[in-house]
């Protein structure tokens, strides 16, 4: 059973942590192009990526989707972008702890040269939006990024940190088909024995009932005759397959049965006449 969260809001149209800014368009092209199949974005601790994966700055998990939503802030309505994770057990025991729990995401406004901004990655940080302000007010004046080494391209740029409330849930598994039947089945039965029930309802029950156990049947017997002609096929391979190795061997065999086994043995001269020839 795997875990993923409530949708919780990642960034918002503003500062960066060079001095630019997140625009509203941006966004909007990050909520209309994220695909995990196009490119999946991981979560990094402090934007930092390792190649190894006992490291602490190992993946932490990745992001399922992103959305774009207005949201009220102090100078009017700005649009935010919210994303919806899968963390690692190590990411939500750190949560729980309380630590890291500020996000930030990595954004690259030129993805694969297609001139539209893309989310790359998200961080988890303890640095929160205060601190990430006086960051910005370094790096805008400074000439000097304090982030270069953690990008994966240097004009990718990363959202200042805000706090991210993680609520998680379990993934609701799909319900096994023979639980479903028989549930249908006494849900059937249930109305059958109700006493207020008309005999033309009941008719109509067992008639139900029955439908849903020759469907069943039918799912089954398909079912099995699929597999039984898949084991029949591999079978059948394996057979082949047992009887040329048996095949080889036996010529192997043969073929060693033939040979002296004395190492000091040599073969007989074939060569001249049996005479020898001498200087007079």
């Amino acid at each position: 059973m795997t875990t993923k969260s409530k949708f919780f809001r990642v960034a918002t149209e503003g500062a960066t942590t060079d001095g630019r800014k997140i625009d509203r368009k941006a966004i909007e092209q990050i909520a209309r192009n994220f695909n995990r199949t196009t490119y999946g974005a991981r979560i990094w601790l402090e934007h930092k990526r390792s190649l190894l994966p006992d490291s602490p700055f190992r993946a932490y998990g990745d992001v399922l989707a992103v959305k774009a939503e207005e949201v009220d802030t102090d100078s009017g309505k700005k649009l935010a972008l919210f994303a919806q994770v899968s963390p690692t057990p190590s990411l939500i025991a750190m949560n729980k702890e309380r630590q890291k729990i500020y996000t930030s995401i990595e954004l690259n406004p030129d993805f694969a040269d297609t001139s539209q901004a893309y989310m790359v990655g998200l961080g988890v940080t303890d640095s929160p939006a205060s601190l990430g302000t006086d960051i910005l007010t370094f790096a805008a004046t400074s000439g000097v990024n304090l982030f270069s080494a953690r990008k994966q391209h240097v004009n990718n740029l990363f959202s200042e940190a805000i706090e991210a409330t993680l609520e998680f849930e379990e993934d609701d598994q799909p319900e096994v088909t023979e639980n479903k039947f028989s549930t249908t089945v006494k849900n059937i039965l249930k109305r059958f024995s109700h006493k207020e029930t008309s005999d033309d309802a009941r008719f109509n029950d067992v008639k139900e009932a029955l439908e849903a156990v020759a469907h069943h049947a039918s799912e089954t017997a398909a079912s099995f005759a699929t597999q039984s002609a898949a084991a029949d096929k591999k079978i059948s391979e394996l057979e082949a397959a047992l009887a040329a190795s048996t095949s080889a061997f036996t010529a192997f065999k043969g073929q060693m049965d033939t040979q002296d086994g004395n190492p000091s043995h040599r073969p007989p001269a074939t060569g001249g006449s049996g005479t020898e020839q001498t200087d007079f």
